[in-house]
């Protein structure tokens, strides 16, 4: 297999789940407007509509490689931030048993890593480009 079929392949992976969250946040922005808040920060509701906006575009412009090393350097971003401001951390819901607590902190945990190492595959897309089968190879 070429090495641009697999970028290309890459590229697809890194982007599933920006356009599926993407989506999910502009047509159903509550549960995430409702982690905004937890966080403390403010205006919750126009926060959520405006990450879902830029996942739901960062991850199309990936897809289709288009300024694809802006993209991937402001997703990667993206990850780190959301990966210490809303995955670090135990989660302690009152209502919940302790155990219950405790498998949410594991989960939660286990998103913060796969956020750190999303980050991790868009530094490489920026730093390697988004091969020959790309907008961007298209317009060079």
């Amino acid at each position: 297999m070429s090495q641009n079929v697999v970028v290309l392949i890459g590229r697809i992976l890194l982007s599933i789940m920006f356009i599926t969250a993407g989506f999910g946040k502009l047509t159903d922005p509550a549960g995430t407007a409702g982690m905004i808040a937890n966080a403390g920060w403010p205006a919750a509701t126009v926060l959520a509509y405006l990450a879902g906006a830029f996942e739901l575009i960062g991850g199309l412009a990936v897809l289709v490689g288009f300024q694809t090393k802006i993209a991937a350097y402001l997703l990667a971003l993206f990850c780190l931030v959301t990966a210490f401001v809303f995955h670090s951390g135990a989660i302690n819901i009152p209502t919940f048993p302790p155990e219950a607590n405790g498998l949410l902190t594991v989960f939660n945990g286990l998103m913060m890593m796969k956020n750190i190492s999303v980050a991790g595959g868009f530094l490489v897309l920026a730093a390697f480009g988004p091969g020959a089968l790309s907008i961007d190879a298209r317009r060079a």
